[in-house]
């Protein structure tokens, strides 16, 4: 992969590194957490499927002839698992008022949450903090559903809550009494990664003192797709074939990323996991060009090049570049020149930067895919592999990749290290022309993993799992959960319990069980499932020796 001529050629950036200390996910092929979607990377899972019944008739609104009008040329996209389902119990919102509310703010309510927890960050000493949240948001299928004619009798004091794209931010802010700054963004395809760039800035800027960043995207209704199909933006296969010559086109996609944000030098100091730092960033717009949907390739320039001079390095030492890459025959050749032009100079001689597109394995999410990629890459940098970019059968001929000083991986990778730290930036760019560019590098090698900072010099004979919720059912499939970490996931017990007890937030009803090791716990929590009865609403302990269940 990449060498780099300019390792000793470094700016200076006088700026707080920010960590990315916890990731939530809901995105297709049942990614719903980070170590699901590594595996879907790692393993190079293509997870498009046909439009579920649910959301509309597939059949009905095909015909590969685009001039037919209503109609759209697939059947494909990238969808998500139980997009209707929400625990409106576990947030204090009435079901009156959850089913007012768009499923992509139900969504952003839980990957937020579990964005925290997987950072070991108890919501309520949050409180009252200037914790900041930046949401790219830009659709709004359910909205339009609730506000249509022949259904204006159901509107009620929660539709316009339910809808409204700002809310999707203020919501996370109000459950968790949160201070900082609160917006919603819309750039379209770009929106989550310029609300991960002010985030930032608004940490540099000692507006926030951490924040919450992503973006969310939902497919309920065919009208956008029929739009884009008219457009002839989408791929009639349902393939995001990007960089290759078949490229003819995206794949619409849905899901939600959170990210947790907090300056470097205060995540070592509480002793937080790091999956990798954010070093720089830039936002610019297109301006004029040939069409507003078509993109500016100095524009795009101009981004790397800042987000790079903020980062405090030169263009050649990034190694990886995760790509806007939707896979249109317009986009690609214009992307890569830009990247070309910035990144693929002044490289050593066989040298070359390697770029992908995590739109190859779930499609384009629109607002939420600039998060997607982020997310993609803070994991690839934690496990130092390169996942394989799909569908890169035969190079695009109008891109010229040797020229250019770039490459395609097409197999799971490893990722060498140089003189310096791995290094890598992410593209999103908006359909009417905003662009971003962030930089990445990998977490310090002194960096703390989250875990129990004495589990090495500590060999007790016994050890608590405390677990806890808001009802029995979710107390139900926590237990589940963790019986499933233990015997699929290698981490220490002592970990597991100490992050549970001292990183956790604990509700009324809970469970507390004692194991002497990870084999006894699930072989505990599996007796506890075997009793537990999920409708009763009262329940004082079990016959299970070293199992107390109080709620």
């Amino acid at each position: 992969m990449a060498g780099n001529s300019g390792r000793g050629n470094f700016y200076t950036s006088e700026k707080e590194p920010i960590a990315v200390i916890g990731i939530g996910c809901r995105f297709p092929g049942g990614a719903n957490n980070p170590e699901d979607f590594w595996k879907l990377l790692r393993d190079g899972v293509d997870a498009i499927t046909e439009v579920p019944a649910d959301r509309w008739n597939a059949e009905t609104f095909y015909d590969p002839d685009t001039a037919k009008p209503g109609k759209m040329r697939t059947r494909w996209g990238g969808f998500i698992d139980k997009i209707d389902e929400f625990d409106a119990q576990f947030f204090g919102i009435s079901p009156r008022e959850a089913v007012c509310i768009d499923p992509q703010q139900r969504l952003l309510l839980e990957v937020a949450w579990e964005a925290l927890e997987d950072g070991g960050q108890v919501p309520e000493k949050l409180a009252g903090s200037k914790t900041g949240v930046f949401i790219g948001i830009s659709g709004s299928d359910y909205h339009d559903i609730q506000l249509s004619i022949s259904d204006r009798d159901s509107i009620n004091a929660y539709t316009n809550l339910g809808g409204i794209h700002c809310v999707s931010a203020n919501r996370i802010s109000y459950i968790l009494n949160l201070l900082g700054p609160s917006m919603a963004i819309d750039t379209a395809c770009s929106s989550a990664l310029v609300a991960v760039h002010l985030a930032c800035q608004s940490i540099w800027n000692g507006e926030s003192v951490s924040a919450i960043a992503g973006g969310v995207n939902a497919l309920l209704k065919p009208e956008m797709s029929i739009g884009f199909s008219k457009a002839s933006m989408l791929s009639a296969d349902g393939r995001c074939k990007t960089f290759d010559e078949r490229a003819n086109g995206f794949v619409r996609a849905e899901g939600a990323g959170v990210v947790v944000l907090k300056p470097l030098c205060q995540a070592q100091a509480e002793g937080d996991p790091i999956y990798a730092v954010i070093r720089g960033s830039a936002v610019n717009q297109d301006g004029q060009t040939n069409g507003i949907t078509v993109p500016n390739g100095q524009a795009q320039e101009a981004a790397i090049r800042e987000a790079c001079k903020q980062a405090g390095i030169s263009p050649e030492q990034l190694q990886y570049v995760e790509a806007h890459g939707t896979g249109t025959p317009v986009g690609d050749p214009i992307e890569t020149k830009a990247l070309g032009n910035v990144i693929g100079k002044n490289r050593d001689a066989g040298s070359y930067c390697t770029i992908g597109s995590v739109k190859t394995n779930i499609g384009h999410l629109e607002s939420a895919s600039g998060i997607a990629g982020l997310i993609k890459l803070a994991l690839a940098l934690k496990h130092r592999q390169i996942p394989p970019s799909l569908h890169f059968q035969t190079p695009n001929p109008k891109i010229p990749f040797e020229e250019l000083g770039l490459r395609v991986p097409t197999a799971l990778e490893p990722w060498p290290n140089g003189s310096g730290p791995r290094l890598a930036g992410i593209n999103s760019f908006g359909f009417a022309g905003t662009n971003a560019h962030v930089v990445l590098a990998e977490a310090p090698q002194n960096a703390v993993d989250g875990t129990n900072p004495k589990s090495k010099i500590q060999n007790p004979k016994s050890f608590l799992l405390p677990l806890s919720t808001r009802s029995l059912e979710a107390l139900k499939a926590l237990a589940a959960s963790y019986k499933d970490f233990l015997t699929t996931e290698d981490a220490l017990l002592s970990d597991i319990c100490y992050t549970a007890s001292l990183r956790r937030g604990h509700h009324n009803y809970r469970l507390a069980i004692e194991a002497n090791s990870k084999e006894e716990l699930a072989e505990n929590l599996e007796a506890f499932l075997a009793i537990v009865k999920p409708k009763v609403r009262e329940y004082l302990g079990c016959n299970v020796p070293r199992v107390i269940c109080l709620v």
